[in-house]
């Protein structure tokens, strides 16, 4: 029984597993208090700096400050882009927990359409460097804006900024010209610098904005902010500025350019006016304009397919890349370039019976006229734009030496300076007809040359630019649209800017211009209704481009035709003779004779800018072009 007792309780062995087991725990706790001690002071000591510096980062923000963009103005100082104050609504994505409930959130605060609240969501993702914020909608109400402060509690990493937004006084007017700012798209993003653009969400898209965009921007500032658990800043602590992008001062005239605009009346065309002497753009009007400030912040879906379906082409810029056949209009080029080749001299007489045959060709190539105009010098071929005279010079000549002399003023290549997006349209060529088509130049292409129509296209401001050239007898001034960026003025003589046209007999350019005078003042000038009542001596030329080949017996009719397969009409001109002190090119669609449709525009333009009266009553002189029945056919 005892030996039993003894089997059934050990005490030893039960205090030895006491001993045991108070060891293993005692030397656990001292196992892990060491373990604490040791992570204690390596996040306290080892680590010090690296948590101490994220602490600061939640507690202190570096924001990006935008900086202002520079103003446009006019030649005379007038406001063309100017900044207005507004509010942005912006979005962090870092700091927003729930990215889908926040956006369905903002759309309901927001009220936005299906189409909106897509492009809503399609932005929100768009691609952008880590805590920067993201615009999704400019321009707020102040109805939207109170929604947003009542509900900000639910709307972390939303943010409700003022910005200086671009706004444009005159936006149908200079849309062209001027272009327009607008959100900054993921591809963009890519290639600009960070730290410049830090905070921006906005760049040039076209025109000046564009091309001077590094100027008109700035540079990015940076403030240093105290921020509470919710992110809201309670205080600033340092600030490095921005450095405002610099003002442009352009060679446009305002009241020229409105003038142009109101002359095309709405309907589809260009006018370009340039100082000879010094290449500034004074004018350079594309008609129909749009209200560019819709695409600042962000045009909606409707109107945007309302622009880009509409007939008339408004978003078009029809200065520097409408191509139309130069028409008439070439023939005082194409005259000066048979003297400098030697085909002609300013006294040889051609008998023109209305028509021009090549050798050994039955196809008759009819002058306007049909029953020609007889015997027919140099200065009378300009006068009464004769075609037979200008078949047979460029029939003598060839494309190629064709090709050469008009290349030399311009025609096929960019001309401008500062002019983004301007095409080079064509002057062609033995080596482009191969290459476009695979076939050889035939001679009766070469006719077609000499009369502005066939291959050959040109912008309104290439036809303005070589008018400019013609007027200073052969100087070459690069046009351009700055003046002025910031206090640094535009120099005249541009890099790029094309060598001068020399011609052995200066009397050249005199003869040439006497048959461009009296296209508005001799008793068969084309435009002799146009030059009644001059103050100043004016010499031009009008062209009338053809929409369609006629067939060789076919007579063209105006009224039987839809509008939009008539002719356009084309004049260039430039002013006083003696003393260039402007060039103007205009280009109506589809309106006609050029004599007649485009004439009267440009003689009001060279009136406003020449004449102390200044811009003639538009309304008078749209009621007189509408009446005047004077015009020339073909021309």
């Amino acid at each position: 029984m005892r030996q039993r007792r003894e089997t059934l309780k050990n005490p030893e062995h039960e205090l030895r597993i006491f001993r045991i087991r108070a060891f293993l725990a005692a030397f656990l706790i001292v196992t892990l208090t060491g373990l604490l001690m040791g992570r204690l002071v390596y996040l306290q000591v080892v680590q010090h700096e690296v948590y101490s510096t994220r602490s600061e980062k939640n507690r202190v923000r570096v924001e990006p400050l935008p900086p202002t963009r520079g103003l446009i103005h006019d030649r005379n100082g007038v406001l063309l882009a100017e900044n207005r104050p507004t509010y942005n609504l912006t979005l962090i994505r870092e700091r927003v927990e729930d990215l889908d409930a926040t956006l369905a959130l903002l759309e309901r605060l927001m009220e936005l359409s299906p189409e909106e609240a897509e492009a809503f969501r399609v932005r929100s993702r768009q691609r952008q460097r880590p805590f920067q914020p993201s615009l999704l909608m400019s321009d707020l109400n102040e109805a939207q804006i109170a929604r947003l402060a009542v509900n900000r509690h639910l709307l972390p990493g939303v943010e409700v900024e003022a910005q200086l937004l671009r706004y444009y006084p005159d936006a149908h007017i200079m849309a062209h010209a001027l272009g327009y700012v607008g959100r900054i798209n993921a591809e963009e993003l890519k290639t600009l610098d960070p730290g410049r653009y830090a905070g921006t969400h906005f760049i040039g898209k076209t025109g000046v904005e564009r091309f001077y965009e590094d100027v008109l921007h700035g540079q990015a500032g940076l403030r240093k902010v105290e921020t509470n658990a919710r992110g809201r800043v309670l205080r600033e602590l340092g600030r490095t500025d921005p450095v405002p992008g610099q003002n442009l001062r352009l060679t446009l005239d305002k009241g020229l350019q409105s003038l142009a605009y109101e002359l095309l009346d709405g309907r589809r065309g260009s006018i370009v006016a340039i100082v000879p002497k010094t290449g500034e753009i004074l004018a350079m009007v594309s008609a129909p304009g749009f209200d560019s400030n819709q695409f600042v912040t962000g045009i909606d879906v409707a109107s945007y397919r309302a622009l880009q379906e509409d007939l008339d082409l408004p978003l078009f810029n029809r200065a520097i890349r409408g191509h139309y056949p130069p028409g008439s209009t070439i023939k005082p080029f194409l005259a000066l370039a048979g003297l400098v080749e030697g085909v002609i001299t300013p006294d040889r007489v051609i008998n023109d019976p209305g028509f021009y045959q090549l050798p050994n060709d039955s196809r008759r190539y009819r002058n306007w006229l049909r029953w020609g105009h007889g015997r027919v010098d140099m200065e009378r071929s300009i006068a009464v734009s004769n075609n037979t005279y200008y078949y047979a010079l460029a029939h003598e000549m060839g494309i190629d030496r064709l090709h050469e002399q008009m290349s030399a003023f311009g025609f096929g290549q960019r001309v401008a300076y500062d002019v983004f997006g301007e095409s080079q349209a064509l002057m062609p060529s033995r080596e482009w007809k191969r290459g476009r088509f695979g076939q050889s130049w035939f001679p009766g292409e070469t006719l077609s040359v000499g009369i502005g129509q066939g291959y050959w296209q040109v912008t309104p401001l290439q036809l303005a630019t070589a008018t400019a050239v013609l007027a200073n007898r052969g100087e070459w001034v690069m046009p351009r649209l700055a003046s002025h960026v910031g206090d640094r003025e535009v120099p005249q003589r541009l890099p790029g800017t094309k060598r001068d046209i020399t011609v052995s007999n200066p009397l050249w350019w005199d003869r040439v211009f006497s048959g461009m005078e009296k296209v508005l003042t001799g008793h068969e000038g084309t435009a002799r209704r146009t030059g009644v009542g001059l103050e100043y001596r004016m010499a031009g030329k009008s062209g009338t481009a053809q929409v369609f080949s006629l067939g060789q017996d076919q007579r063209y009719n105006a009224d039987q035709l839809a509008e939009r397969l008539r002719d356009h009409a084309l004049f260039m001109a430039f002013a006083p003779l003696e003393d260039p002190q402007i060039a103007v090119s205009v280009i109506v669609e589809n309106a006609g004779g050029g004599s007649t449709h485009a004439a009267h525009l440009a003689r009001a333009m060279t009136d406003a800018w020449l004449l102390d009266e200044g811009a003639p009553d538009v309304e008078e002189l749209l009621e007189a072009m509408e009446n005047d029945t004077g015009s020339v056919a073909g021309n």
